[in-house]
């Protein structure tokens, strides 16, 4: 079985200014509006950075072209696996994102595969994601999403609203 199964979901950049990733990738993906959550705060009470507790904040901004979600996140505060990629290299294309059918499958074959959980959360029940290293494959992180039924509403009114 495959640990990240289904179709890609997203794709994500980390940048250094939201604002100027936003006119850019939006002219050139054809993205009409994005959708800015500031200071999205991530805490030790759900989520850990290489198996640590983890306390970052991080701007983020969604938008879609078609039916892929694209996500631009920020990093203010904290260590993350945000920060990591900033300093390791600067902005660029960090994950694409899979739905697996079942999440803790998905995660349980990850281990089996020897591929290390680097960062993972739970967004108050509504969704469940794990970034999965995925440099052997040259993509710095692969994310697991498991997306509940009122942030999946979300994404299809920030969808709806970007047409």
């Amino acid at each position: 079985m495959s640990v990240a199964g289904g179709p890609v979901t997203q794709i994500a950049w980390v940048v250094t200014d939201i604002g100027a990733s936003e006119e850019f990738l939006g002219a050139m993906l054809g993205v009409r509006t994005w959708m800015r959550m500031p200071e999205v705060h991530f805490g030790p009470e759900n989520c850990t950075y290489r198996g640590e507790p983890a306390d970052f904040t991080a701007h983020v901004s969604l938008g879609y072209q078609g039916e892929t979600q694209l996500e631009l996140i920020e990093p203010v505060r904290g260590d993350s696996i945000y920060t990591e990629f900033l300093a390791r290299g600067g902005a660029g294309l960090h994950h694409i994102c899979f739905e697996p059918e079942d999440f803790d499958a998905a995660l349980k074959d990850a281990a089996a595969q020897g591929i290390d959980i680097v960062q993972q959360g739970n967004m108050g029940g509504e969704m469940r994601f794990a970034y999965l290293d995925g440099a052997a494959a040259g993509v710095p992180f692969i994310e697991l999403a498991e997306v509940g039924p009122n942030m999946r509403q979300f994404f299809e009114q920030i969808k709806k609203d970007a047409v």
